[in-house]
């Protein structure tokens, strides 16, 4: 298991029935037998899954008499969506500069210029 939060939130989040839990949590709290009626997948299977989601820190577990209710916690997503927004910036300067070089061969194709010739 990885030790840093951000690799951790990235392992938890590999799995698709750990994003699938994770947005039916992102709707609220809810046990863990109804988080399991979805999935083909047994009662004990998905009790594997919220334990790495919790190792992760993307969802906690209360105690209220019987039932143990589910919760998302945001922080984790939050941290991934600000490390993406980094590379978000990169590409975007990468595109906007071919969008301008893009717009500089129109130019030229327009007046004819010919970049080729002398």
């Amino acid at each position: 298991m990885p030790t840093d939060p951000l690799s951790a939130t990235f392992a938890a989040l590999a799995d698709p029935t750990r994003r699938a839990i994770l947005a039916r949590l992102s709707l609220g709290e809810t046990s863990v037998k109804e988080l399991a009626e979805p999935f083909e997948i047994s009662l004990p299977a998905v009790t594997k899954h919220l334990k790495v989601l919790q190792r992760a820190g993307l969802i906690s577990q209360g105690r209220q008499a019987q039932w143990r209710p589910c919760k998302l916690e945001a922080t984790p997503l939050r941290e991934v969506s600000d490390w993406l927004a980094q590379y978000r910036q990169f590409w975007e300067q990468r595109l906007d500069r071919l969008d301008d070089y893009l717009r500089e061969l129109r130019a030229r194709d327009d007046r004819g210029d010919d970049p080729g010739r002398p």
